[in-house]
């Protein structure tokens, strides 16, 4: 196997094994990277990652069975399972995988690494258990309060001040969270320096997940009226309650309905601040990991739950199928990894559990249903045909031959995007092409219902209700 290719044989000692340190995000899309294009924000350690390894462009997260797609997302990530076989998975996560030791850090502990978490966990099991070590294990989302919704509004003052130690939130507890995730791992970085087995730190952010709040030199960087409205605005995007994304939804409610030019502004102005802050504290691990002299044994990967909208199509939230929410930056470095390359070839954010035991030199257990990038590493990847979308039973999506058809069956809607030529997704060319598109459409609708029948999907897709026949 592949891992016997870099690691010698997968007898190989606990000494000898790589190190992971898995760094992971919340609520952050794929295009918030200053080295991916966004000249706007500043990521100077993101990009320093990018920079030493490679980078997966076009990683997704398979969508969500209710509106926090993060526990979808992690419970993926946890489990090794595709969605629908992953929602089943939670329904017994205490029997059927915490007790048979089936959960990512598990399998990495059964290999005989020291495993380690701090931040946030939103997974239907306890952190204590799946790790040896778990720390300021921290919710869904800090707490929040009124005021942080429904704002800015026109012509009246903004109640809301990310700097207001008081409104709780990220500030809860006296230090900022992010810098309490940072201040965790380089502790944990010590102890494994005294430690003969191999660590796996998986370090959770919460940032830049709402409440956005950051000190005032984060936000200072990012004047509002500087902060570019993206192209792909509207004050109200046209299928919202059909797809189950209403304003009434939580997220939804962060801005003003209909949306303003001003409010995206100011929204996108706090995400990057957070953004900038926890790339801060990412900068102070990845230096304490090179001073302690374990970055050349040490795979990193950096990656985030799922995308944000914010202000993308009218939408605010990550309750949607648009790249900007389920596409997010996806980077590994390493021992082997090749430094400053970029993969187009499509992947899924979960593909890292069997990436992590081929660099652990472990068999992959049959329960995990996703795949290895480490024939991509080797630069012998088949890229996948197809990803896969979906949110509850109101949105279906497939990407495949650089299109995107999405589907909002309470709408009989049907959309397609070529996202090589329109990657901001605002051409649909099922109305605008005025049927060119119907084959192709036709094609990816077929893929649909194989992926479907895959996942075990339960939602029924008809071909004439959505003018696909």
């Amino acid at each position: 196997m592949l891992a016997t290719v870099l690691l010698g044989a997968c007898s190989v000692g606990a000494a000898e094994k790589p190190n992971l340190l898995f760094i992971f995000a919340d609520d952050y899309s794929y295009e918030a990277v200053h080295a991916a294009g966004m000249a706007e924000i500043e990521t100077p350690n993101i990009d320093r990652l990018m920079a030493s390894g490679t980078s997966f462009t076009h990683a997704y997260n398979s969508g969500g069975w209710h509106g926090a797609i993060c526990v979808a997302s992690r419970t993926m990530l946890m489990t090794g399972r595709q969605l629908w076989h992953a929602e089943a998975a939670e329904k017994t996560l205490k029997k059927d995988f915490v007790d048979q030791g089936k959960l990512w850090p598990q399998l990495m502990k059964a290999e005989g690494y020291e495993t380690y978490m701090t931040g946030k966990w939103h997974v239907g099991a306890k952190a204590e258990e799946a790790f040896d070590h778990a720390r300021n294990i921290r919710p869904g989302m800090p707490g929040s309060v009124a005021k942080a919704y429904n704002r800015p509004l026109e012509g009246k003052e903004d109640p809301w001040d990310p700097t207001d130690t008081s409104l709780g939130g990220f500030w809860q507890g006296g230090t900022h969270w992010s810098v309490v995730g940072a201040n965790d791992a380089i502790d944990f970085l010590g102890m494994a320096k005294k430690n003969e087995k191999p660590f796996f730190i998986y370090l959770a952010f919460n940032a830049p997940h709402d409440p956005r709040q950051a000190p005032q030199e984060y936000l200072d960087k990012y004047p509002v009226e500087k902060v570019a409205v993206p192209e792909n605005f509207l004050e109200r995007y046209p299928y919202c309650d059909e797809m189950q994304a209403p304003w009434s939804l939580r997220d939804e409610k962060l801005a003003p309905m209909p949306r303003t030019k001003h409010s995206v502004q100011v929204h996108r102005r706090e995400y990057y601040a957070l953004i900038t802050h926890m790339d801060a504290q990412i900068g102070r691990v990845l230096d304490a990991l090179e001073a302690n002299g374990q970055a050349e044994n040490t795979h990193i990967v950096f990656t985030a739950d799922h995308g944000l909208s914010v202000g993308h199509h009218g939408l605010i939230g990550k309750q949607n199928l648009y790249d900007d929410s389920v596409r997010v930056p996806f980077v590994l470095t390493g021992p082997g990894v090749e430094k400053g390359r970029r993969v187009a070839a499509p992947i899924y954010l979960q593909d890292v559990i069997p990436t992590a035991l081929d660099w652990a030199g472990a068999e992959t257990p049959g329960h995990i249903e996703f795949k290895s990038l480490l024939p991509f590493v080797e630069g012998k990847g088949e890229a996948r045909k197809s990803i896969y979308g979906a949110y509850r039973m109101a949105q279906r999506s497939v990407t495949m031959e650089g299109y995107k058809l999405i589907i909002y069956p309470a709408a009989k809607k049907a959309r397609m995007f070529n996202l090589e030529k329109d990657p901001q997704e605002m051409v649909d060319l099922l109305e605008e092409g005025k049927g060119k598109g119907k084959d192709v459409a036709k094609r990816l609708f077929g893929e649909l219902l194989k992926l479907q029948k895959e996942m075990d999907d339960r939602l029924e897709l008809k071909a004439g209700e959505l003018g696909l026949d």
